[in-house]
This record gives C-alpha cells, sequence and structure tokens, in this order.
C-alpha cells in the first residue's frame, strides 16, 4: 500500500505537504532562537549550549538534537524527491512548452523549483559554514555560535548567500504553505483567503526574522 501511495501522483503531493510542513514548523522555532542574538553573546551562546542538553538526564547529550536532525533530513529528502520526481512527470506528460504563459501564476509558483535548488545549495553551506566550519571565514570556534555568527555576516558575501537565500525561502514558504493546504483538504472557497494571508504573513515573518540577524551585524546592532 505504501508503494502504490508513493507511486501515485497524490501520494507524493502529500509527502511534499507533510514534509514541508515539518520543515516550516521548523523554521520558525529557528528563527525566535536565532532573534536571541539581540540579547548578547551569553544569552545566544547558553541557547546553543541548551540545544544540545534538551531532555537531560533522560537524553544524553546532543541526543535530542540529532533526532531532530534526523527527522529534518528526512522531511529534506523526501521533500525535494517527491519535488523532482513530480516535476519529471510534468516534464514527461507535456514536454512542449506552453504556446501562452498562465498570467494569473505568481512570480513565487513560477520560481519554486529554482528556489527549492537555491535553499538546498543553501543549506549544504550554511552546514558548512556555523556548524562544521568547514567554510567559515575567519577561525571557527567551537562553542562559541555568536562569534561565529559575526564573523560570518562581517563578510560581503556572506551576507549575500544568506539573503538571497532567505528571499527564496520567503517566496517559497508563500506559495509552498497554501499548496500544502490544498494538498491536505485543508483548502476551500471560505477558508483560501484566510490561508493566502497565513501564508503571506508567515513569509513575511520568517523573511524579515531570518534577514534581522545579517542586518543588525552590518548596522553594528550585533558585534
Amino acid at each position: 500500500m505504501a508503494r502504490t501511495v508513493w507511486d501515485s501522483s497524490v501520494g507524493k503531493k502529500t509527502v511534499m505537504a507533510v514534509s514541508g510542513l515539518i520543515m516550516l514548523g521548523y523554521l520558525v522555532v529557528h528563527m525566535l532562537g536565532n532573534l536571541k542574538i539581540f540579547f548578547g553573546a551569553g544569552e545566544f551562546n547558553h541557547y546553543a549550549h541548551w540545544l544540545r542538553t534538551i531532555g537531560e538526564p533522560f537524553m544524553h547529550y546532543e541526543w535530542t538534537l540529532w533526532v531532530i536532525r534526523v527527522v529534518l533530513v528526512i522531511a529534506v529528502v523526501a521533500h525535494a524527491v517527491s519535488a523532482y520526481q513530480l516535476s519529471r512527470r510534468d516534464i514527461k506528460a507535456r514536454p512542449s512548452k506552453y504556446v501562452h504563459v498562465k498570467r494569473r501564476a505568481s512570480y513565487a509558483t513560477r520560481t519554486m523549483r529554482w528556489g527549492g535548488i537555491i535553499l538546498g545549495l543553501f543549506i549544504v553551506w550554511h552546514i558548512l559554514d556555523l556548524t562544521t566550519g568547514t567554510v567559515h571565514s575567519g577561525g571557527f570556534e567551537e562553542g562559541k555560535p555568536y562569534q561565529n555568527v559575526v564573523d560570518t555576516f562581517s563578510t560581503w558575501y556572506g551576507n549575500t548567500i544568506y539573503l538571497t537565500a532567505m528571499l527564496a525561502l520567503g517566496l517559497h514558504v508563500r506559495h509552498g504553505f497554501w499548496a500544502a493546504a490544498q494538498t491536505l483538504g485543508a483548502g476551500s472557497r471560505r477558508r483560501d483567503r484566510a490561508l493566502k494571508t497565513t501564508a503571506n504573513v508567515l513569509a513575511l515573518l520568517l523573511t524579515a526574522g531570518f534577514i534581522a540577524v545579517p542586518v543588525g551585524v552590518m548596522t553594528g546592532v550585533v558585534s
């Protein structure tokens, strides 16, 4: 049954919707955590340490964090694979390009695929930059995320990569939230307006919340 569901377009869209909502929930929490940087190095570094001790003593050091990471990896992979396979099905169903472009299609809708690619590449860079320190500018300091964040956003390329990705994220969330609601049967004529408003507000808040950090560093509010 699971294979039958997965092989269907409806099944793949459902996987995309559920995995997308899981990632959206994480993004909201992650954004709120990031804003702690405005309370100073001590507060932000303490928060980062707390993330590694969630559930102690029942859970060992970093166990809960690794559970979250595994769930997110599964969600990202499921989202990307289902999106790719649905895209291939669309191309096979209509190999020739449409003569007329639908005017109703929003900019976010038309850029969903490119936005997904940008976000995928950004995730890799973000991990290598602030988690492993592999591509981090300056000296990466283990256990000192505040200093590492300031280092990253003190470079023009760090800001450019991050701001571009966050704008792509806003567009992706704006269309993706509404699409997920339709897929999961939450949409209706009465609720469509409320769902679109919610999608717009979520996209705006997430984009503004994430962008606030590099802007804070660039303006000297965070230093």
